[in-house]
This record gives structure tokens, C-alpha cells and sequence, in this order.
């Protein structure tokens, strides 16, 4: 499901057209590409500040009002010298700073859970005992709870939304489910291992079970118990910092392929990418004079739209997606590199840009097609 790219060495492809693929007829991969750019131009740009600013206490409440002001316009500097760059430079910041940013928050959250090894036990019995609250499970609390759980998870796995496809589309294998395997490793690490790895940070360190202090702050009291608050505080405004600013160059990646994608039709000049790539820098900073409820509200319902178009269409092509996956395990068994093409899983090759019964001469010819 892939349509030729611009003229380039690099792939541009995500569910808009495999939305197109499913839904010929309709507007609904336009109606997608808007809502996305929505969501994460405006909608996700905007709640930045949620994880980077710092929650002031009543005491210093007067001191830190300029805070979010000022990470704002840095952050929106930064943003937008890496974004003019263009889509090539965007994909060399995010993927040297992502991987280090991983590891050293891995590394110093394993050190923390060492250092507080006298609290495993205690960590297990307190997860274990949420788990199985049958009374909260069964009580009114337990909708509510879901609804706010999928909504974060939403947040840090983005899956079925139709978003993780369009950097997934950037990327030249030989055959799709080898680019598959690998977003299904993407939401295991950010949730199963991130996440999991963060609440334990938090549990085995024996802070906050008086739910006075909740996200940033309670991580970074939780490290404090083996760093101390002056090393902690150090090390988690850096985390959220970087952690930020690769968030912000990714979504505004998502943001102008669905772009291009509008204005495909037409020649698009420079200017045109020039100034929606200021907006984009202009709407981080503007996140700094939103109220959290609004910005969280509104990151939700564009969300919430994208999920409603994207998985019907999931549903739609599932049979496709399975004989793909069936066709690579075969030629696993087989013992050879798989290899994919259009015909094998019963699609007309001549419907297609990409997949063909010929595969591309080379690495370079593979690049300068798009594969959704």
C-alpha cells in the first residue's frame, strides 16, 4: 500500500495511504492527515510543558512563574533549528539522542532499584495487591480508572492510533513484517520495560505513598533516596528535557508528512514548509500558556479521532496484515532472508508503487519508493 515518493533518498509513507488503500472512495485519508497534524502539531506540541515544567510549592510559587516561559522559548529555539533542517536532520537528532537518553535513565533507575533492595519485597506486595483489589475492580472507580489508564497508555505507545507508521514507512526492508516486528518491539520497550522499569524506580524507593507528590516530582524524589535531591533534581530536569525535545521533534516528523501528503498534489515551495515549520516551533512555546486540564482535554479528543478512523481500517486490511506475516515465517522455516512481494499474499502487483514481483535493484531504488 505505497505510493512513489518525492524525489529524495529517503521513503514517505503511514496510514493515510493504507487509509486510501481501504477507503478509495472516501475522504478519510485526508480527513486522517488533518487530524493528525491537529493532534500532534497542535494538540501534543502544546502539553509539553506538563512533563518539563516544574510543580511549584507554595513557597516558591512567585520564583518558578516564568519557568515554563523560559523552557518554552528554549525548547522552541532548539525545535526549530533542528526542524529547518528538513526530515534528514530531524532523523539524525532523535535517533543519537533517543538511544542515550534510554540507556542512562535505564542505567541510573537500576542503580536506584540495587541501592533499595531492602524495598523489593515490599514493591511486589504493593503491585500484586493493586492488581487483585477485586473491591476497586468491581466498585464505580474501576471505568474510570480504565478510561484514564488507556488514555495515558495512548500517550506512551500511541498503538492502534496510526501514528507509529509513518516513521515505520521510513525505514527499507526487504519484507514488510521485518519493519512490523520491530514496532511490536517499540511498544513492548516503551511500556513493558520503560514504564514498568519507572514504577519500580518509584515503588522501591518507599516515596509518595501518601499521593501528595505525582509525576516528575515523585521520580525525582524517588531518586533522590540514593542520590540525593540536588544530583535528582540535576538529572530529571535533563531527562525530561531531552526526553521533550525528541518527543516534539518526532510529532512534528508525523506533522509534515501528513502535510506533504495534503498539498501532494501541488508544487510545494519552500516557503510553504518554511512557515509551517515556525508554527510548528511557534505552537511549542504557546504550550506554555495553556492550563493543564486544557491541554490534556485536548490532546484526548484529537487522539480519540484518529483511533475512530485509523481501526476499522486496521480491521479492514487484518487478513492482508496476517497472510504478510504467514508469508515470513515460511520463508523463515525455509531458511531464507525473506523476501517480500505483492503476488505472494495474492495482491496485483500493478497496483502498487512498491512489492513488486521484481524487488528494487538496489538499497538507493528501494529508497526513492515508499513503503507503507
Amino acid at each position: 500500500f505505497t505510493r512513489k515518493a518525492r524525489p529524495s533518498t529517503t521513503s514517505n509513507g503511514g496510514s493515510r495511504y493504507y487509509i486510501q488503500t481501504a477507503l478509495s472512495r472516501t475522504g478519510s485519508p485526508y480527513l486522517f492527515a488533518i487530524v493528525l497534524i491537529l493532534t500532534y502539531m497542535g494538540g501534543f506540541q502544546t502539553c509539553w510543558h506538563l512533563s518539563t515544567s516544574p510543580t511549584p510549592s507554595p513557597s516558591t510559587a512567585g520564583q518558578n512563574e516564568w519557568t515554563p516561559w523560559i523552557i518554552g522559548a528554549i525548547l522552541a529555539i532548539l525545535m526549530a533549528g533542528s526542524i529547518l533542517g528538513g526530515t534528514r536532520r530531524l532523523t539524525e537528532v532523535t535517533g543519537f539522542l533517543v538511544p542515550v537518553m534510554a540507556i542512562i535513565y535505564l542505567g541510573v533507575g537500576a542503580v536506584v532499584i540495587a541501592l533499595n533492595f531492602h524495598n523489593i519485597p515490599a514493591m511486589f506486595s504493593a503491585i500484586f495487591k493493586g492488581a487483585f483489589d477485586f473491591q476497586a475492580i468491581f466498585g464505580g472507580f474501576a471505568g474510570s480508572a480504565m478510561m484514564y489508564g488507556i488514555k495515558r497508555g495512548l500517550y506512551s505507545n500511541e498503538a492502534g492510533v496510526g501514528s507509529a507508521p509513518n516513521a515505520a514507512a521510513s525505514a527499507s526492508v526487504s519484507h514488510p513484517a521485518k519493519q512490523g516486528l520491530v514496532q511490536m518491539l517499540s511498544v513492548f520497550i516503551d511500556t513493558m520495560i520503560i514504564c514498568t522499569f519507572t514504577a519500580f524506580v518509584v515503588l522501591s524507593s518507599g516515596v509518595g505513598d501518601d499521593g501528595g507528590v505525582t509525576g516528575a516530582p515523585l521520580v525525582k524524589d524517588a531518586m533522590a533516596t540514593v542520590l540525593g535531591q540536588p544530583v535528582a533534581q540535576v538529572f530529571i530536569s535533563v531527562a525530561l528535557f531531552l526526553f521533550a525535545f525528541t518527543t516534539l521533534v518526532g510529532n512534528f516528523y508525523y506533522a509534515e508528512v501528513n502535510f506533504r501528503f495534503l498539498l501532494r498534489k501541488i508544487e510545494i515551495k519552500h516557503w510553504m514548509l518554511t512557515a509551517f515549520r515556525l508554527v510548528a516551533a511557534g505552537l511549542v512555546f504557546c504550550g506554555a500558556l495553556l492550563k493543564f486540564e486544557v491541554a490534556w482535554n485536548l490532546g484526548d479528543i484529537l487522539m480519540g479521532l484518529m483511533a475512530l478512523i485509523n481501526l476499522p481500517v486496521i480491521v479492514i486490511l487484518g487478513n492482508q496484515a496476517i497472510r504478510c506475516a504467514n508469508d515470513y515465517v515460511a520463508q523463515r522455516k525455509a531458511g531464507r532472508d525473506p523476501k517480500f512481494t505483492a503476488s505472494s499474499i495474492g495482491l496485483n502487483p500493478a497496483e502498487l508503487d512498491y512489492w513488486q514481483d521484481k524487488a528494487p535493484a538496489s538499497a538507493q531504488d528501494a529508497a526513492e519508493k515508499t513503503n507503507a
